[in-house]
């Protein structure tokens, strides 16, 4: 038999980083405040988990100004939407529930 965790994706053991990509795989984007409330995170914490998320490719980052405020918003690429899934499948797995 495999191993049950095999399939665990080590970028999505956080909290923080299993709520960014619910958020991100139901919404086309999401900013960074939109993000912010909805996890009930700080900036910093928050700002920290999106950066490891970035580097690993698993989000993009847009950045733009609406009027003179800058707003940056995040989306999930293929990939990461892949990886979240592969995820979510293996802890299917790991509680009995496939």
């Amino acid at each position: 038999m495999k191993n049950p965790i095999s399939n665990l994706q080590k970028v999505f053991e956080s909290r923080i980083r299993l709520g960014i990509m619910s958020a991100l795989v139901v919404n086309d984007t999401l900013d960074f405040n939109a993000l912010k409330d909805l996890l009930e995170v700080t900036d910093g914490n928050l700002a920290s988990h999106l950066k490891a998320l970035e580097q690993q490719e698993i989000i993009i980052v847009s950045k733009q100004f609406v009027g003179r405020k800058p707003s940056t918003t995040y989306q999930a690429t293929d990939h990461g939407k892949n990886l979240f899934r592969q995820h979510l499948a293996a802890l299917e797995v790991l509680i009995g529930n496939q």
